[in-house]
């Protein structure tokens, strides 16, 4: 008897994910036909979809080396020796329901899925989808639906990058007169997360740290005070600035609501370290081009015309913190010589693929609207001596097949806080006014 499961894989998996292919250990995976069908419309796409589109046709056309794709392959997925999966592509048969419109892709798709779970009723027949309404339409039908795991963290249970914890006032008075203790044993600290040590006894005597290494150590005063004219408004953004205006820390990850001070506070770091302490060369600065509501369609101009559009956030932070007396021209030309002199660069995402990005302060901003192989390819073109920020609000984006679990952002902040050169915030408090602070608790 064949206990196996069997996936039926939607369009938007292998879109959002080449390597879905090997994700379902050794299991049966089911390509409609359909899919390939809607594979090859993004095949010739120069973007994140197009890629994994020719990525998923190339391998399958190297799996009908092996045989036939219709009557089945083995993966080279195997965990253990004998224990691969098997992929074979099925043809829609008949209509999902009496009067269904065939000519509807998703109908097709689903129906493969209906045809499989009659045909085997003693396996699991389970159909993987990224889209929302599909898998509303696949449980009104009866059958199994989940959407794509492998690349989900729980949002709820996210790394915050600071904790506290509770200890005895004597580690405390020790940590006070020492500076540096190494990490007390028990104490499951990540590298470069803050801790707040407070008295068990006592919660007013407390002590504040940070991991560095295998030590606990006290932040060292005034570094994070005062940074290109701006000052951390609370706890959090002083420990944003300590990871941002730390060199030994390449990559940092910001999370935080509206009005919370991401955005500013790495612009604040990039303009100081790049621009008075000369440690970087160079300020990029970059975003996903998503628009919020309906696209205002073709802009014209060049290429940096088209960006100023989706850059004016960007814009809007740095006037502020370069207007000097409140005039507004003098920090437009300083940006505009910034921009002349190759000291900042402000660059669509796109265009970054296939770069390589040495001795630069990057920023990526809205950073939630990436998938995490897109979040990869950006991180990796990282040269020697670069340093990147990564900062975004999972609980708002804008991409139709990613949502607070899904997404590049907090993926790589769970499986990066590990690392040395890892740093992580979440801000949960908006710092831009009152009314800002209510719409981002309240609406």
């Amino acid at each position: 008897m064949n206990n196996k499961k069997i996936f039926v894989l939607d369009t938007n998996v292998l879109l959002h994910s080449a390597a879905a292919l090997e994700s379902f250990a050794d299991n049966e995976i089911i390509i409609p036909m359909t899919v390939l069908e809607e594979l090859d419309k993004f095949k010739r796409n120069q973007d994140e979809l197009g890629r994994n589109s020719r990525h998923v046709i190339r391998k399958l056309d190297q799996l009908r080396e092996k045989g036939s794709l219709f009557t089945g392959v083995s993966l080279d997925n195997a965990a253990e020796p004998g224990l691969c999966g098997s992929l074979r592509v099925v043809i829609s048969d008949g209509a999902l329901f009496e009067n269904a419109d065939m000519n509807v892709p998703d109908n097709r798709i689903l129906n493969v899925a209906s045809m499989l779970k009659k045909q085997f009723p003693e396996r699991q027949v389970i159909f993987i989808t990224k889209d929302i309404n599909l898998r509303l339409k696949a449980d009104a039908f009866g059958i199994k639906v989940q959407d794509f795991e492998k690349e989900r963290v729980d949002y709820n249970e996210l790394f915050t990058g600071s904790r506290t914890e509770e200890v005895s006032g004597e580690l405390i008075d020790q940590f006070h007169q020492e500076k540096s203790i190494p990490v007390p044993e028990g104490m499951n600290i990540q590298p470069n997360e803050f801790v707040l040590l407070q008295d068990a006894a006592n919660s007013k005597h407390a002590a504040f740290g940070w991991r560095r290494f295998d030590r606990l150590e006290k932040l060292h005063d005034g570094i994070a005070e005062h940074v290109w004219n701006i000052t951390p408004r609370s706890r959090e953004q002083r420990m944003a600035l300590h990871l941002l205006m730390d060199p030994e820390i390449p990559l940092v990850t910001l999370v935080g609501k509206a009005g919370s001070g991401k955005t500013l506070l790495a612009l604040a770091a990039a303009l100081e370290l790049t621009e008075k302490q000369n440690v970087y060369s160079r300020i990029l600065v970059s975003r996903p081009i998503i628009p919020l509501g309906n696209d205002i369609g073709y802009l014209p101009g060049d290429k940096d015309e088209k960006l100023d559009a989706w850059m004016q956030p960007i814009y809007d932070n740095l006037e502020f913190l370069l207007r000097s007396d409140k005039r507004e021209s003098s920090a437009r030309r300083q940006i505009e010589e910034m921009k002349r002199n190759k000291k900042l660069e402000l660059e669509a995402l796109t265009y970054i693929r296939g770069r390589t990005i040495p001795n630069q302060f990057v920023i990526v901003d809205e950073a939630q609207n990436l998938t995490p192989h897109e979040v990869k390819t950006i991180v990796s073109r990282c040269g020697q001596g670069t340093k990147i920020v990564l900062t975004g609000d999972p609980d708002q984006i804008d991409n139709p097949y990613l949502d607070a679990s899904s997404n590049g952002l907090t993926n790589i902040i769970e499986h990066m806080k590990h690392l040395p050169l890892s740093g992580h915030i979440t801000l949960m408090k908006s710092e831009r006014s009152p009314l800002a602070a209510a719409a981002a608790e309240y609406l």
